[in-house]
């Protein structure tokens, strides 16, 4: 499948969650830990042509992945969960789906209206 954007995530878990929320395909990226300017630049360099959105965990790991990925691509996008919730695996699918939703993404229906 042909996408035009990206969603870049941390782990598998947080790909797994966000996956079953999305009424469109988006190729969900994980980083696997493995976060160095060379090593995005490679994974990436596949769909250098798509517009990314970072969505990183809300503790301080995320938050130094996501200012070497704002300073790999500035122009890249930015998602956030709450820091209540720490995690985009621990947020509920609720939050997860108004998030994508406000950045443009298809959100299936039934999580906008479900409680978790």
């Amino acid at each position: 499948m042909v996408t035009d954007q990206v969603i870049i995530v941390e782990g598998r878990q947080d790909k797994l969650k966000l996956q079953p929320i999305l009424d469109e395909y988006i190729e969900i990226i994980c980083t696997n830990g493995t976060f160095s300017r060379n090593s995005i630049e490679q994974m990436l360099e596949p769909f250098e042509c798509c517009e990314f959105y970072a969505f990183f965990d809300e503790d301080e790991m995320g938050k130094k992945h996501r200012k070497l990925f704002n300073s790999v691509y500035p122009e890249s996008n930015h998602l956030y969960t709450r820091s209540v919730y720490g995690s985009v695996e621990q947020t509920p699918r609720k939050h997860l789906a108004r998030v994508l939703q406000d950045a443009g993404f298809a959100v299936k229906r039934g999580f906008l209206l479900s409680k978790g």
